[in-house]
C-alpha cells in the first residue's frame, strides 16, 4: 500500500506535522505530536480504523485518498506468468499445490473411495 497522507493534507494546504496535529483536533481527534510526525514521515505498519476514520474527517478526504494500492513483486518469476496460472496449480509434482486423484483403470475414469461410516 502506498500512503499519500502528505499529499492529502496538501490539498487543504497543510504542509507541516503541526499544522496537521491542529487539524486533527479541530474534529476531536488528539494523537501526541509524535504519533503525527509518524504518520506524516513514513507509511505506518498499522493505523486503527478508528483513527483511520478521524484522519479521513479532519482532510476531508476518503480512505482511498489516504491509501493507494501497489502490486506486489513476484519472487523469483514474471508477473504474466503468475497471473496466467490457476490458483493452487503447483508448477511442478511435490512442490506443495493441491492434491491430484490418479487416474486408474482403462477408461480413465477417476475411482474414489467411500467415506468410513
Amino acid at each position: 500500500m502506498k500512503w499519500n497522507l502528505r499529499w492529502a493534507a496538501a490539498k487543504r494546504d497543510i504542509w507541516r506535522p503541526s499544522q496537521l496535529k491542529v487539524a486533527f483536533e479541530e474534529v476531536g481527534f488528539t494523537p501526541s505530536l509524535s504519533k503525527v510526525a509518524a504518520l506524516w514521515s513514513g507509511k505506518p505498519v498499522t493505523v486503527r480504523l478508528d483513527d483511520l476514520d478521524m484522519i479521513c474527517t479532519a482532510l476531508q478526504c476518503t480512505v482511498a485518498d489516504l491509501m493507494e494500492a501497489e502490486p506486489v513483486a513476484a519472487a523469483g518469476g514474471s508477473e504474466q506468468e503468475d497471473l496466467r496460472r490457476a490458483v493452487g496449480e503447483s508448477p511442478r509434482a511435490g512442490s506443495g499445490g493441491r492434491p491430484v486423484p490418479k487416474q486408474t483403470g482403462s477408461t480413465g475414469a477417476v475411482r474414489r473411495s467411500l467415506p468410513p461410516n
